[in-house]
């Protein structure tokens, strides 16, 4: 390593610094976890790592300024506007370390992990992004804040003259390539460390999420963007993992597909339907499911007029993946969501089954639709588009930066309800909110509880007056009585906990009412997941279909013959939970299972279910294998008749 005397000394003290904003961070965010968390030898073990971590990616990122010391000639920062620069670039580096560790608290408060996926997509969608970071946090206090603790630690660093004494080094020039060649092959072996080096395996997902550097896992995340699952997970011969889905379907071994035909229960009814999918709300916010604070009145009456299903477990923790599940019915594959990958186009999806029999499907959403590539999907797959773009501003009566409010959207849904009738067309709308969503900011004057100040508790219960407004409006419309309203949330609120794929963060209320009574009001107690949604809510409608959907209809009379089952997951970490057992799938690992305890909602290690391991294996790989293989396509012709469910 460089000796004293030299000017790239002053990179060991950029170094230092390093070192010391990401121990501070990791301080801040064990404190954060709170009693998630607490004193042990791992979590010391997850400091001592994160230091490690934090060495290896301030090695790799200072690496091309050691080029440059190493290749600039010895009176170089004799200049003066040289020497500015440098000083600047120190006040550059300090800031950006300590803007970076604000921004890590931040995402830790709202999904209790590094940087991940989720911070590369927000990197991508900066107008929403840096909208509700300017809604949701004082930025000016911040801001200012940063800039004196950025001068403070300046000022401190170049006092008494340390870093012009490194300026003013004029080393010959072999000794400058020694040290530039030094500080590369530290950075090369730290490059080796990040890359391979895996993260020991912490019981608890906290300690795991604190022994990495935030920056580094930021990296990682945007190269995985999208993973392979025959190269990153365990496979099955392909055939053997069709007969396990195939049989699990009722269907006996056949073909590399799922299409068969799905006798319908009982004949073909032509119901509307308002598919109301509402922002991150979990089901421990309704009534039902333990809330104390009435925050949804208004789903609380709906409850006894509509099918309930009690154990109902969302397959991801973002928007877009539970789109991906109630639109295609597939397990949630490694990587980004379907609604994100390239040829998405000309799926198989619940709105392509109902456009077959004759209906007109939109798409409808109160912020802008090209956010996480919403538009494009459902635009490629037959569906209208109705967001914030497509309607006057005279029509936006509040808004934020995820977009209008829930009150306008719905109103929205009225109008283009009305227009489909008009024209003679049974209707199904996905229709996809917003309000619940951090800045939790709505109109005033609507609830008991007031914006922002109240956060989740606030937006939960202005989503569900404006549901309850909608609905009101709504049986005031011809077509109301012949309409299925489906109230059912994209993700919970937080999908945080010790282990990587937490169950009760996963559990969502679904509602479905019908107010002509087509429909009878009960309680469904089968597990399922997202994936269900389609296959149950066509029974429901009645009519043969051809399907190629992974999800069953949970009111069949032999839907409880087959094995349990609810697919969670991930960008990496893919689940598949029978209500006792959690079978877990990680990239480049061995399979891991885990025993839940209703009762206190926690999971603990358990030996390997070899047969749990097998069905998620046989689940997952064959949803990878049939949209990489482009099998998962639209009917658009009428295909051979396969026997089945």
């Amino acid at each position: 390593m460089p000796v004293e005397g030299t000017r790239h000394r002053l990179l060991i003290g950029l170094l230092g610094w390093a070192l010391v904003v990401g121990t501070g961070t990791r301080l801040v965010l064990w404190i954060q976890a709170g009693e998630n968390l607490l004193l042990s030898s791992r979590l010391a073990l997850a400091f001592a790592w994160g230091v490690v971590a934090d060495a290896a990616t301030a090695l790799i990122l200072l690496a091309p300024v050691a080029v440059v010391l190493a290749l600039l000639p010895p009176r170089f920062f004799q200049r003066t506007w040289a020497r500015s620069i440098a000083h600047a670039g120190i006040i550059v580096y300090i800031a950006a370390t300590l803007f970076v560790a604000v921004a890590e608290v931040c995402f830790w408060d709202e999904f209790g992990v590094r940087f991940n996926f989720i911070a590369v997509d927000y990197l991508i969608y900066t107008q929403e992004v840096l909208g509700n970071i300017r809604e949701s946090y004082p930025m000016g206090l911040i801001l200012g804040g940063l800039a004196l603790v950025t001068a403070v630690i300046y000022l401190l660093w170049v006092r008494g003259g340390r870093v012009d004494r490194c300026l003013d080094a004029t080393p010959a020039r072999l000794a400058r390539w020694r040290d530039g060649a030094a500080w590369l092959l530290g950075a090369g072996v730290a490059g080796v460390f990040v890359a391979w080096a895996p993260t020991p395996d912490f019981p608890n997902a906290y300690a795991g999420e604190l022994a990495k550097n935030g920056p580094a896992s930021f990296v990682q995340a945007f190269r995985a963007n999208e993973l392979d699952y025959d190269r990153f997970y365990p496979i099955q011969p392909i055939d053997a993992a069709f007969a396990q889905v195939r049989g699990e379907l009722g269907l006996t071994a056949g073909p590399r597909d799922l299409l068969r035909t799905v006798a319908g229960r009982q004949p073909e009814r032509r119901l509307n339907v308002i598919q109301i999918t509402v922002e991150s709300l979990s089901a421990e916010f309704l009534t039902r499911y333990g809330q104390k604070r009435g925050l949804t009145p208004n789903l609380d009456a709906l409850v006894s007029r509509s099918l309930v299903f009690d154990r109902l477990y969302a397959t991801g923790n973002r928007t877009d993946r539970g789109m991906e599940a109630l639109t295609l019915s597939v397990p949630p594959t490694p990587g980004r969501s379907l609604i994100k990958r390239p040829d998405n186009e000309n799926l198989f999806t619940l709105g392509s089954v109902l456009a077959a029999r004759g209906y007109a499907t939109a798409f409808l959403y109160g912020g802008y639709g090209y956010f996480d590539n919403m538009n494009y999907f459902f635009g490629q797959n037959g569906y209208r588009i109705m967001d914030r773009a497509a309607v006057p501003k005279s029509e936006v009566t509040f808004a934020n930066a995820w977009g209008a409010c829930d009150e306008d959207l719905l109103r929205w849904t009225l109008r283009e309800a009305d227009r489909d009738h008009a024209a003679g067309n049974p209707f199904f709308h996905f229709v996809m909110t917003t309000s619940n969503h951090r800045p939790y900011t709505y109109p005033e004057g609507r609830i008991d509880l007031p914006p922002k100040v109240s956060r989740r508790a606030g937006a939960v219960k202005y989503t569900d007056y404006a549901i309850g407004e909608f609905l009101r409006a709504a049986s005031t419309h011809p077509w109301y009585r012949d309409t299925v309203f489906v109230i059912v949330a994209d993700h919970c609120a937080s999908s945080a906990g010790k282990t990587s794929l937490p169950v009760n963060r996963y559990h969502i209320p679904m509602l479905i009412f019908a107010p002509g009574g087509q429909i009878a009001p009960g309680v469904v107690d089968t597990l399922c997941s997202q994936i269900d949604y389609a296959p149950t809510l066509l029974g429901l409608l009645g009519g043969d279909y051809q399907s190629r959907f992974f999800g069953r209809d949970l009111l069949t009379p032999d839907a409880t013959a087959y094995p349990p089952r609810a697919y969670i997951g991930n960008y990496q970490n893919l689940g598949l939970f029978d209500g006792e057992r959690l079978a877990v799938l990680s990239p480049m690992i061995q399979p891991t299972t885990w025993n839940y305890d209703p009762a206190s909602k926690e999971l603990t290690p358990a030996a390997p279910d070899a047969p749990l391991i097998a069905r998620a294996e046989a689940g997952y790989q064959t949803a990878s294998w049939l949209f990489k293989n482009r099998k998962y396509s639209a009917l658009n012709e009428t295909p051979g008749q396969t026997s089945g469910k």
